[in-house]
């Protein structure tokens, strides 16, 4: 017989389980061990019998097991535990249930909720005592999650904080936890609660007043509305709500300290704490810096540093175990203080992220409820969970009520109000996890533990969908009237332009097409370029809005050479072209949430994204990024303006070196079969045609039968529209008038590969789903979906030249 203290100390309990196989999560608590130090006894062979030799050995021995011995048996908990909890969730999530409701409803199964389990699963597989080990993984996992946690936050992010983040984040704090405070001390008197009866209500009371942003950001990164207007507002207020609690805990805990330990205890404690954070500040955050700026641009991180910080997170679990804090703290400030995203943020949660996510999250969570019986919810019957019930009412809906006031004053709708405070009411991984360690060292009853975990789930089921009914991001796109080149920019009007760049060597193309784009004189052309990048190394989302007359070469910024390109071409350009850089970080399913909110923020007329595919220079293919291709997809789908694609073959960027001017030509070609689409590209087309150094020439395409698919209004449009290149009221010589005779979409084919090599740039339509004789048997020219028939052709390979295509779309999201 052997015998282990288990309790708060978590730095005990991993040394202790390094010697033992069995630990029995239920400690007997005897008079002489109150409060943290709680004592049990147990069996265990010595030396522990860990590895097993196979399972051939056992066959045919009665009463041994392969796994009796630790290592095979929790290597089999996990492959049960992972086996329930993904059937769990092959069923909810066609619900739009969340993972967190089947990770819990998982550990419901295996646990004791259900009776009548077979008792050999029951006493063998998941008996009391060999869940200390599946315990002991779930903890160390646990500290890496916060760890995890602090390196994606990005504290500075709070100085940036808007007025209604900051009060919506403070309030959502305070009231709740006054208003639950308030209904703790009214229920401890009707009911007569005692003083240690009455700290467990308190433990409840805290937990659920705070807004805990590990929990908020994973159901906002669930419900794919992380880089929604609303998502950034959670976020946000979630930020401040999580540092005001941590300061407000942290204190509270070294206040009750003062209590239940000698006074010279509570203030060494004290003065190691800070003595850590001090360290944190001064000497951890500096030498972060430090290996930031060895780290060459465009490079990994030294993979040495990446495994001396890991080690030195577990460390400072340890000392804040040496100061009376729980061993997760440490980690949680140590991860503060790196710098959030790349290179040093983004290598840290790439190495230890998929690990922690993937296998020790859903343990953590699992673990945890199993522990949760059914059977002991009796709220009639207890006054103690009677009492957590009343709690736990009144601080959602305060939290609920009080979140919603600030936006309200601020003119935020009220659905979106009402989603705002749903996604600062929900609970998630942090919070189930608190509870399960106040269980252990007894801060909760078995009753209250089951309570609050169904609660947990019940929320977790409810909210997601609430917020999916009240809140669509993409519904603001849709207008009433569409706009696009056409409707709201004139020939001698300002055309708002939305350039969208990907990665470095989408700057000359775009430089030059937006170089074509402006008039020698007159009209205006605003750009808006954005610069987009992947998240990585952070949790919450960023929007940057550049000011360009401030910014210096020496500064550090994330789109650095973006800025400075586009800012020299401004300069080139001054007096026909502003322009507006901004970057936007997020994930990358989710970034035409940005593109799309900045082009209906700044009443853009055309979205303008590069290609997906890059050529080398003779002309074969280099890269696909599918990503992109499925972001231009959803621009395409839902953006509140015109799109145009632009696919750079190479020779569009000749002339990045050199502006344009009246000794050097552009050649423009225009191919038009008639639509809206048509009618938006040629629209832009003679807007182009003001640069005196472009050369445009129209390609009208019509049947020799004259049978067109076409309505009769259709035609007047199409007629109308082409009324200014037509020779008769053409007065610009730079402008020509193409009409070719076709049969059939062949003839149009070969047509367009006599024509188009020798043009710089060929600006079409994208026609997706009209059928027109034109383009009659060419339905082999289907690879890419979004560049429509007559795009496809063009940037196929049986092509020949090295001319660049720019594919249009009007807008399609009206109401």
């Amino acid at each position: 017989k052997g015998s282990h203290r288990q309790g708060i100390s978590g730095v005990e309990v991993l040394r202790a389980g390094l010697k033992m196989t069995e630990l029995n999560p239920r400690p007997f608590v005897g008079s002489e061990n109150q409060g943290y130090n709680l004592s049990s006894r147990f069996c265990m062979p010595v030396p522990p019998y860990v590895n097993s030799n196979g399972i051939w050995q056992f066959i045919g021995k009665a009463g041994n097991h392969p796994w009796d011995a630790s290592l095979p048996r929790l290597e089999l908990q996990i492959i049960v535990a992972f086996a329930v909890t993904h059937a769990c969730h092959f069923v909810l999530k066609r619900f739009g249930i969340p993972m967190i409701a089947s990770q819990i409803t998982g550990g419901l199964i295996l646990g004791q909720a259900i009776p009548g389990l077979n008792r050999y699963y029951k006493h063998v597989l998941f008996s009391d005592t060999s869940l200390g080990t599946l315990d002991l993984v779930a903890t160390f996992g646990y500290i890496l999650f916060q760890f995890l946690t602090g390196v994606k936050m990005d504290v500075s992010m709070i100085q940036k904080t808007g007025k209604k983040s900051l009060f919506t984040g403070l309030l959502t704090l305070l009231i709740p936890f006054l208003l639950g405070a308030a209904a703790l001390e009214k229920m401890s008197r009707i009911l007569g609660i005692g003083m240690e009866d009455k700290m467990k209500l308190w433990v409840v009371t805290v937990v659920h007043s705070l807004s805990r942003f590990p929990s908020i950001a994973c159901l906002v990164s669930d419900l794919r509305i992380i880089n929604s207007e609303l998502g950034r507002l959670g976020l946000s207020c979630a930020l401040v709500s999580e540092m005001i609690g941590l300061i407000l805990t942290r204190s509270a805990i070294w206040i009750a300290s003062i209590y239940h330990a000698p006074l010279h205890s509570a203030y060494r404690n004290l003065g190691i704490m800070v003595v850590y954070l001090l360290a944190v500040v001064f000497v951890v955050r500096p030498a972060m810096l430090w290996v930031v700026k060895q780290t060459p641009e465009g490079k990994p991180v030294n993979s040495l540093h990446i495994h001396n910080i890991i080690m030195l997170a577990l460390g400072a679990g340890y000392i804040s175990d040496l100061f009376g804090q729980h061993v997760y703290f440490g980690p949680f400030v140590f991860g503060l203080a790196v710098p959030a995203g790349p290179p040093l943020g983004s290598a840290l949660v790439e190495k230890l992220d998929p690990m922690v996510s993937g296998l020790f999250i859903p343990l953590v969570v699992t673990s945890a409820s199993m522990r949760t019986n059914l059977s002991d919810i009796k709220l009639l019957d207890d006054n103690l969970a009677k009492s957590t019930a009343v709690i736990v009412a009144v601080v959602v809906l305060a939290k609920v009520a009080t979140t919603m006031i600030p936006p309200l004053y601020c003119k935020v709708p009220k659905r979106d109000a009402f989603a705002l405070a749903l996604i600062m009411s929900t609970k998630g991984i942090v919070e189930i996890s608190t509870y399960n360690i106040s269980r252990n060292i007894e801060s909760l009853t078995d009753q209250m533990f089951s309570f609050l975990t169904v609660e947990i789930l019940v929320t977790a089921i409810i909210i997601p969908i609430l917020v999916k009914f009240l809140y669509d991001p993409s519904r603001k796109y849709a207008g009433y009237q569409k706009r696009n080149i056409m409707q709201h920019s004139k020939a001698s009007g300002e055309l708002r332009i939305l350039a969208c760049i990907y990665r470095p060597d989408n700057i000359p193309a775009i430089i030059k097409f937006l170089q074509a784009s402006c008039p020698k004189r007159g009209s205006l052309v605003t750009v808006y370029v954005l610069h987009l990048i992947d998240l990585r190394g952070r949790a919450a989302p960023l929007f940057i809005s550049h000011k360009m007359q401030k910014k210096t070469v020496s500064n550090r910024s994330y789109s650095e050479n973006v800025i400075l390109s586009f800012k020299l071409f401004e300069e080139k350009n001054w007096g026909t072209a502003c322009v507006y850089p901004f970057t936007a970080i997020s994930p990358p399913k989710l970034m035409h949430e940005d593109v799309c909110m900045l082009a209906l923020d700044k009443l853009a007329s055309i979205v303008v994204l590069p290609f997906h595919r890059k050529w080398f220079i003779d002309g074969s293919i280099e890269s696909d990024d599918n990503t992109k291709r499925a972001l231009n997809c959803s621009v395409l789908e839902r953006a509140p303006c015109s799109v145009g694609i632009l696919i750079d073959r190479g020779r569009i960027g000749r002339f990045i070196s050199s502006e344009l001017s009246l000794g050097s030509s552009f050649r423009v070609a225009m191919i038009f079969l008639g639509g809206s689409d048509d009618r938006e590209a040629l629209t832009l087309a003679k807007r182009m045609s003001q640069n005196t150094s472009i050369n445009l020439t129209v390609f009208r395409f019509i049947v020799k039968t004259d049978e067109m698919i076409s309505t009769n209004w259709e035609k007047v449009l199409d007629s109308e529209v082409l009324k200014e290149v037509k020779p008769e009221n053409n007065f610009n010589q730079r402008v020509k008038y193409v009409v070719e005779m076709v049969n059939e979409g062949q003839e149009t084919l070969a047509k367009i590969q006599s024509v188009v090599p020798k043009y710089d740039l060929v600006i079409v339509g994208r026609r997706d789903n009209t059928e027109t004789p034109q383009t009659s048997g060419l339905d082999r020219c289907r690879e890419f979906p979004e560049l429509g028939i007559v795009g496809n052709c063009l940037v196929t390979e049986d092509l020949p030249g090295r001319y660049s295509v720019l594919v249009v779309q009007q807008q399609q999201t009206t109401v």
